[in-house]
């Protein structure tokens, strides 16, 4: 492979005081201030990086980045705690995001319905049954200000778990926090808004992937020019691997996608540096902790080789892996439900030993239903306790070094190059999805799997093995069916009382736009400004650029 990372950095006195240079400017410039537990009956000094004589690799901070994208890592700041949430109402949600950052949370992740997530209002005869259920429902500006009341948008980064309406909910996000004074150039936050994983793994496609494609680059575009600080993509292994993907197969399909992102906004006029340093990804952390480890090293020297080698980017911040996780919700059983909360602590600390840059614990409760108040306050503490109580942020990448964990970096990056190879042959992320490709690999990989638990060769702990009868838990989250009402009552007052000639007018723009080369964000968000619902704005795009029908792959 041309452009697969050889690099190894021989230890040397001349290149540690080197690496010790860079950290100490971080730590002079106020970036490495936390402070480190004492260990009284330790008799030896906790170096901020560990590396035995006897190894060769490169260091934190630098290229190809395998041990982590800055020097000083977790000394500096820890991960960004953040819970995915999102249920019922608007005004719901906002009351469990407002308790989720008084319990200590340091960033907000919205969910939301399935609805939301395809592009249809809470009133269409579509959405029946789904309004609410797996995340909060937004039709309008007017919920969109309703999510966030009394939280300075300002002040605290947002994650958006979204598709195929991406660049609809940044508008709506921008135009809520406009009604809060707050202008975007100030916004921070992360939009998923990658579609191609949803053809192969999640389903939640409203458009074909090229017309969705030109969505994704129009939001690339917007914010490369008006929101410096916004992750214009969250890059999903996560999905992938939830589906039945391997490790090998979530790092390589993750990639692939994400070289045809690239490939995209390059061919679309955009300067590779311009917007590659705001890409960024999204991994799972599944059960086998040291694989996981190396998997997020591998991909961080993965992507520092595609990003220089393949695209010729020179700007370090382009060539830089920067990763949210989630613990794996499929491996949760609804047997045993207390078994869960050890299942993700062990999945939290692979995360956190692989240098994740924010992270999101599953509650216990998550196989039966929407996580409570309390389960969703003891996945927080889990990640609190292991930042302040278990000492494993003190020292950067502290699996470095292991025999075993740097030969299995090496093999998984072999083996995802492989599969990258292959796609490319094919013609790329989005011919091979034309083609089912992923899904017909993915598919095998799930059947193997599940032939495994079903045979007693692989053992989910309660369920085939160690089996008990336990009690069930109690007090589990319902939505109230009368949620989908009120929400359609809400809507019935919002197209009554708008300006309805303005919103035929900003629709007819938003036509045009789509028709052209245009940019649809701008036209977008003065649709949303102007109270033009997610079912409306959605409706002109699938009429402009059709409809994405499911098919069986296999």
């Amino acid at each position: 492979c041309k452009w697969r990372v050889t690099l190894r950095i021989t230890r040397s006195a001349g290149v540690e005081i080197r690496w010790n240079r860079q950290f100490n400017v971080f730590r002079n410039a106020g970036r490495v201030s936390r402070l480190i537990a004492a260990y009284p009956l330790s008799l030896f000094t906790l170096r901020p990086m560990e590396m035995p004589p006897t190894i060769t690799s490169d260091f934190p901070g630098e290229y190809p980045y395998t041990r982590g994208v800055q020097p000083n890592m977790y000394r500096g700041r820890v991960w960004t705690m953040r819970q995915y949430s999102g249920y019922a109402t608007a005004a719901d949600t906002n009351r469990r995001y407002r308790y989720l950052l008084e319990q200590g949370q340091t960033g907000l992740s919205v969910a939301f319905d399935l609805p939301t997530q395809i592009g249809y209002d809470s009133d269409s005869p579509h959405s029946q049954g789904e309004v609410g259920k797996v995340g909060v429902p937004i039709c309008s500006l007017e919920d969109m200000e309703t999510l966030f009341d009394g939280i300075p948008l300002d002040q605290v980064s947002t994650s958006m778990t979204i598709n195929a309406t991406a660049s609809v909910l940044l508008c709506l996000y921008i135009a809520a926090a406009k009604r809060q004074g707050v202008p975007q150039a100030k916004l921070s936050g992360t939009l998923q808004n990658d579609i191609l994983k949803e053809y192969i793994a999640r389903g939640t496609y409203a458009y074909p992937p090229r017309p969705s494609m030109r969505l994704v680059v129009d939001v690339f575009k917007y914010c490369a020019e008006n929101i410096p600080r916004w992750n214009t993509i969250s890059i999903s292994g996560y999905h992938m691997r939830e589906a039945g993907a391997t490790a090998v197969q979530e790092l390589a399909f993750t990639f692939s996608n994400a070289i045809g992102y690239v490939q995209a906004a390059v061919d679309a006029g955009l300067a590779v540096d311009d917007f590659a340093p705001r890409l960024s990804f999204f991994f799972v952390a599944q059960n086998n902790l040291l694989e996981e480890v190396a998997k997020y090293r591998a991909a961080r020297r993965m992507w520092a080789a595609i990003m220089k080698d393949r695209f010729g980017a020179k700007d370090p911040r382009s060539m830089m892996l920067r990763f949210h996780t989630q613990t794996a919700g499929v491996t949760l059983t609804a047997q045993q439900p207390d078994n869960n909360v050890i299942r993700s602590t062990v999945q939290a600390l692979a995360a956190i030993l692989g240098g994740t840059q924010s992270l999101h614990v599953n509650s216990r409760d998550e196989a039966l239903g929407l996580p409570t108040e309390e389960s969703a306050q003891l996945s927080l503490r889990t990640q609190q306790i292991i930042s302040h109580e278990s000492g494993v942020a003190d020292v950067v990448d502290p699996l470095g070094g292991s025999w075993y964990v740097e030969n299995l970096t090496d093999q998984l990056e072999q083996k995802a190059l492989e599969y990258i190879h292959e796609i490319d042959r094919q013609g790329g992320a989005v011919a091979a999805i034309e083609q089912g490709y992923q899904v017909r690999e993915i598919g095998e990989s799930a059947y193997r799997h599940q032939r495994e638990v079903d045979a007693g060769e692989r053992t989910v702990v309660g369920v085939n093995r160690y089996v008990s009868d336990t009690p069930p838990i109690g007090n589990l989250l319902r939505v109230d069916p009368e949620v989908a009402r009120q929400q359609s009552d809400r809507l019935a007052r919002l197209k009554h009382d708008r300006d309805n000639a303005q919103v035929k007018a900003s629709l007819a723009r938003l036509e045009e736009a789509a028709r052209t080369n245009d940019n649809t964000v701008p036209t977008t968000l003065e649709c949303v400004e102007n109270y033009c619902t997610l079912g409306e704005i959605c409706q002109v795009f699938r009429d402009v650029f059709g409809e994405q029908r499911g098919e069986l792959a296999f």
